[in-house]
């Protein structure tokens, strides 16, 4: 299928390409000639938060296609520390009397909703009313809502609350039927990522620790929602247990919603709460480009450096970690005599272990050069995430983030019966050395599975040397919590892997205080990517105009990501096996 659209793409190709990058230099340079207008904002107008309709990002790409797909729409994002600003700004302009909140659900990772969420709460204290309205709500959107004065449900509508679950997929069958054998070598009765690919259901010691992080992530929410709305945890467990919340007339009875009402008669009353006869709307986007009052330029800076993503050697962008990328930002940052404390804001499951080593070297440089380093966690650091977190002089995290999993796994597929039984090809190979065609053609000889072990085995003392130096433990204390286990940011704490809960404000402010600075501003790094000469390296490069044309519009989709990520990453890694989402 790809092919034949390869065909057709490249006999039409000549003609569109240069009409589409005409148009996307035009577009940019639109954009540079621009003023930089400042937009005014009416008397008496609501922000409007839509996480339904906006995803929550780290960091968004400079890319006007990122995301653009064969339905013609283009995803609409908003970085996190964006977002939490608007929030923070509204909270003294005399114009934003109320915020209104009308999402369905939320795209949005699970901490990066606790950071909204607590941002919410720092509004309520002004005085200004929060009014949540939906004609369903998701559990993760409710749980964004119950911070509201007021929470109205539509009458027909529903409150979702029905307790977290974890789903596992596991690609045994699928590689035994493809003759395809994973050979596994790893250090952590808990280091499960390796599972899906060897068993067809979670391990004893897998199924404990989910059920325990599980146990965790609900109790936080739920008693965050009981003690905005009067209600018990035990109550709320109940009701989750029982699918009490059945019906709109349920939800008010049980005090989950305060009225049920329908969108226009939740407008009216918005109305009455703005003083106004009609309703001025602002989104939390566009409320970006309103300009704070007084804000001043201080020479001082706090680099907050973004690592998002799987962690790879070489070069990385908005969603990947490159060894090589942020190692230099985080270098410049340290070099950069204004620079006065660095951030470092993780939200990744691991990777390469090497890739997080190199990273790592950079943090201690750091560390040596008496520049503070913090460390932000978001929804995961975990794994190599938590390799190039460990030596900061302080790790925040919220109690929803998965962190842990110090753990070493190696994973050698054996694609010979594969290629033999699946595609008729047989191999025949000449060699100098009994070891030199050690790779994915063949099955590994015990010398080779003893050599690869014994690597594995180096590696996780190199983690957990580096986790003591950095946490001040002894080796064995980090040992006993290692083993290859994930364990949320609250259970983080008791144990010593993190220092404080908090989002990325929180940070921030630690970062301030070891810097010893009253005024100061952002700057984020690695640099965002220029994305029309982005656009012309990879046309000067190997891929062709038509795949490249098929990754941007979405064609050209793996057909098994996990199995693609694993077959091309670094044969020792450091990651974590799943990603959560609460719905």
């Amino acid at each position: 299928m790809k092919a034949f659209l390869r065909n057709i793409l490249s006999t039409i190709i000549g003609i569109i390409s240069t009409v589409l990058i005409i148009t996307l230099l035009f577009i940019g340079l639109i954009a540079i000639i621009s003023p930089d207008t400042e937009v005014k904002i009416k008397e008496n107008s609501i922000l409007q938060i839509d996480l339904a309709n906006t995803t929550v990002v780290e960091r968004s790409s400079e890319n006007p296609f990122d995301g653009f797909n064969l339905s013609g729409n283009i995803p609409k994002t908003i970085e996190l520390r964006t977002l939490l600003n608007n929030i923070e700004k509204a909270k003294y302009d005399n114009n934003i009397t109320a915020i209104y909140i009308s999402s369905s659900i939320i795209k949005a990772g699970l901490s990066q909703t606790e950071e909204i969420r607590n941002k919410l709460l720092e509004f309520k204290k002004t005085g200004k009313p929060i009014i949540a309205y939906s004609e369903v709500y998701s559990q993760s959107a409710y749980y964004l809502a119950s911070v509201a004065n007021n929470i109205y449900l539509n009458p027909v509508g529903i409150v979702e609350l029905k307790g977290l679950s974890i789903s596992q997929m596991f690609f045994k069958g699928l590689l035994e039927k493809l003759d395809i054998d994973m050979q596994i070598i790893r250090h952590g009765k808990f280091k499960s990522a390796i599972e899906p690919f060897t068993l067809d259901k979670m391990s004893r010691a897998n199924r404990e620790q989910m059920q325990l992080l599980l146990n965790s992530f609900a109790d936080n929410i739920m008693d965050s929602i009981a003690n905005q709305r009067g209600l018990s945890l035990s109550k709320i467990q109940e009701h989750a247990n029982n699918l009490s919340l059945e019906d709109a007339r349920s939800c008010l009875k049980l005090n989950y919603v305060d009225a049920l009402l329908y969108e226009d008669q939740v407008k009216d009353s918005l109305l009455i709460i703005s003083n106004s006869k009609k309703l001025n709307f602002i989104s939390i986007k566009k409320y970006s480009n309103i300009k704070p009052r007084n804000e001043d330029i201080s020479r001082n800076k706090i680099a907050v450096i973004y690592a998002t993503g799987t962690i790879n050697s070489g070069k990385g962008d908005e969603k990947s970690i490159g060894s090589k990328t942020t190692s230099r930002a985080i270098k410049e940052a340290r070099e950069d005599k204004n620079v006065k404390a660095i951030v470092l804001r993780i939200n990744s499951g691991g990777g390469s272990a090497l890739a997080s080593d190199v990273i790592w070297r950079e943090t201690i440089l750091t560390k040596k050069s008496k520049k503070p380093l913090v460390v932000s966690m978001g929804d995961y650091a975990a794994s190599g995430g938590y390799y190039i977190a460990c030596a900061a002089d302080s790790i925040v995290a919220n109690p929803t983030t998965l962190t842990g999993s110090i753990g070493v796994f190696g994973m050698v597929p054996n694609l010979q019966d594969f290629y033999k039984n699946k595609l008729g090809i047989t191999i025949d190979t000449v060699n100098t050395s009994n070891s030199a065609d050690m790779g994915q053609n063949r099955p590994l000889t015990n010398f080779e599975r003893k050599k690869i072990q014994k690597g594995v085995e180096g590696i996780y003392s190199t983690f957990i040397a580096n986790v003591s130096e950095g946490r001040k433990m002894s080796t064995e204390a980090v040992d006993e919590i290692g083993q290859g286990r994930v364990w949320t940011g609250y259970d983080a704490k008791a144990i010593g892997l993190i220092d404080t809960y908090g989002g990325i404000e929180k940070a921030i402010e630690i970062a301030k205080n070891l810097a010893k600075i009253e005024d100061y501003r952002i700057i984020s790094l690695p640099k965002k990517k220029d994305p029309f000469s982005e656009f012309a390296k990879e046309l000067k490069g190997e891929t062709s105009i038509s795949d490249l044309i098929l990754q941007k519009i979405g064609l050209q989709t793996p057909l098994a990501d996990p199995i693609e990520e694993i077959l091309k990453a670094d044969k020792m890694q450091a990651r974590i096996p799943f990603m959560m989402k609460l719905k």
